[in-house]
């Protein structure tokens, strides 16, 4: 039991873990999961005895996160064609870590590729950012009666909570900056920001992070969720594909195998962003959320998936056409971007440009010729590549059209939307490679407004493959090897090792 009575000092710590080197990822790795338990336990044992009155007055209680560091002196040796795994100068670097076993295959890879490339030790040890009470209770815990009546006002007299001023992109957002001596930062996101945003996914999706797969589709609509779920089951049914379970909200788990039971109670209220997992060893499986309509949500939902650090994700949505020859249920591969969503405006300027990347790109074309049954020349019949404009004003039909018409035809937009370029330029931002595939609802330019009852017998065969084409594409990705999926283009001059 955790022991405050006879402590005199201001703060009760654990004992000091210092850092030690491993030339084992492995066993780096192990270390890692060893420390962030032995301190979160310590956290925890601590708020039982406080919820039960029995604290020291005045007794503050405190347990640092895990980190890496790396020390390296030498430009050589790295192999070029690599876009991770390598730090870009000599120096001293260094990360915080949560969760580790939850990340514990990605740590592996990234640390095994600084001891190859490198060929010096990583240094496993306690870092002097502590760790937070609320993020000390995981898998599920919930820390019942931290804003009592009883117990909130003190809360922050004897423990650490959340602290936005170390919880921030600057990183990611390339506008980081040291203090003297300070290490340079070993991986995109320290771990109170990946902590706060592994707690809102659980918040948004009413699934836990653990459940969330390295592929990731985002739509808008119910009706390709009704649709997954119905593949998904009737795919582990049959044992196709290495899926092994389906979760859904509420953590609901249907396994493999036909007559699969179905474990846990379906949810009174649905999620904001309800997420699918179909889940495959390593994490290997395809995630879908239903992100809802207009970029708040879309950078919302892709801010917080993307501390997962997923291999891949597309967009899956509907958009307006703004070409007369093309026609309901046309598929729009988006090559560009037109960003007037404004969401992302303060953390990557609308002057950055967002690029297609080629493999994502060559997967989505395949996936729609495979699926489709067509391929060359036929393709163009029902596919059009070209620039995606994305804007926050759904109505935004109702303006004068003169001036929104011009820029359209100034950026030779084929179709207009209002989450691909927000999920596109937040997957450049963070460093996860992105894609869209868009089917063409309505023509508002050309008469052709989204009214009930307009669907054409095309269009309703269009919408039945497109779901599946996405599905197709990310298992396409998959078979890729890693390395080449993660593209240079993602990469800038100044950046850390881990992808």
């Amino acid at each position: 039991m955790f022991d405050t009575s006879n402590s005199n000092s201001p703060t009760l710590l654990p004992a000091v873990i210092p850092f030690m080197g491993f030339m084992d990822a492995r066993a780096a790795v192990e270390r890692l999961v060893e420390i962030y338990a032995r301190n979160t336990a310590f956290i925890r044992d601590a708020f039982g005895e406080y919820a039960q009155g029995r604290f020291v007055p005045k007794q503050r209680v405190r347990a640092y996160y895990p980190a890496i560091r790396i020390k390296v002196d030498t430009y050589q040796g790295v192999d070029s064609r690599l876009s991770y795994g390598h730090v870009v100068e000599p120096g001293t670097y260094m990360t915080t870590i949560t969760q580790p076993a939850l990340y514990f295959d990605y740590l592996l890879e990234q640390l095994g590729l600084l001891i190859k490339n490198h060929g010096v030790p990583v240094e496993i040890g306690e870092s002097d950012m502590p760790i937070p009470l609320h993020f000390s209770f995981t898998d599920g815990q919930y820390v019942e009666g931290v804003y009592s009546d009883t117990l909130g006002d003190s809360l922050r007299d004897h423990f650490d909570v959340p602290d936005l001023a170390v919880t921030d992109d600057a990183i990611v957002n390339g506008t980081w900056q040291g203090k003297p001596e300070e290490p340079l930062p070993l991986a995109p996101f320290t771990a109170p920001r990946v902590d706060y945003s592994l707690h809102r996914l659980q918040h948004y999706t009413a699934t836990a992070p653990q459940h969330f797969q390295n592929f990731v589709l985002f739509t808008n609509y119910q009706f390709y969720i009704d649709e997954f779920c119905q593949w998904a089951k009737e795919t582990l049914a049959s044992g196709e594909g290495g899926y092994t379970a389906l979760v859904e909200p509420g953590n609901i788990v249907t396994g493999a195998g036909p007559g699969a039971e179905r474990i846990g109670l379906p949810l009174s209220r649905i999620p904001q962003m309800p997420s699918y997992h179909l889940v495959r060893d390593k994490h290997m499986g395809i995630t879908l959320i239903n992100i809802g309509v207009g970029p708040s949500n879309a950078k919302t939902i892709t801010d917080h998936v993307a501390v997962l650090r997923p291999s891949a994700w597309l967009m899956l949505g509907h958009c307006a056409g703004l070409r007369t020859t093309q026609r309901l249920g046309d598929y729009v591969l988006a090559h560009g971007y037109v960003r007037q969503d404004h969401v992302l405006d303060d953390d990557l300027p609308s002057w950055v440009p967002v690029p297609p990347l080629a493999e994502i790109q060559v997967a989505l074309e395949e996936a729609v010729a495979e699926v489709a049954g067509l391929s060359g020349w036929e393709l163009k019949k029902i596919m059009r590549t070209g620039t995606v404009a994305t804007i926050d004003n759904r109505n935004w039909e109702l303006r004068d059209h003169r001036e929104p018409v011009q820029r359209l035809s100034q950026s030779r937009a084929i179709a207009l939307d209002m989450e691909s370029a927000t999920i596109a330029a937040n997957g450049f931002r963070f460093r996860v490679p992105y894609g869209t595939l868009l089917c063409v609802s309505d023509k508002p330019l050309h008469g052709e407004l989204k009214l009930p009852g307009m669907a054409s017998d095309f269009y309703r065969t269009q919408v039945s493959q497109h779901l599946h084409i996405g599905i197709r594409a990310l298992e396409n990705l998959r078979e890729m090897p890693r390395e080449r999926l993660h593209s240079r283009k993602l990469r800038s001059f100044i950046e850390t090792a881990f992808k």
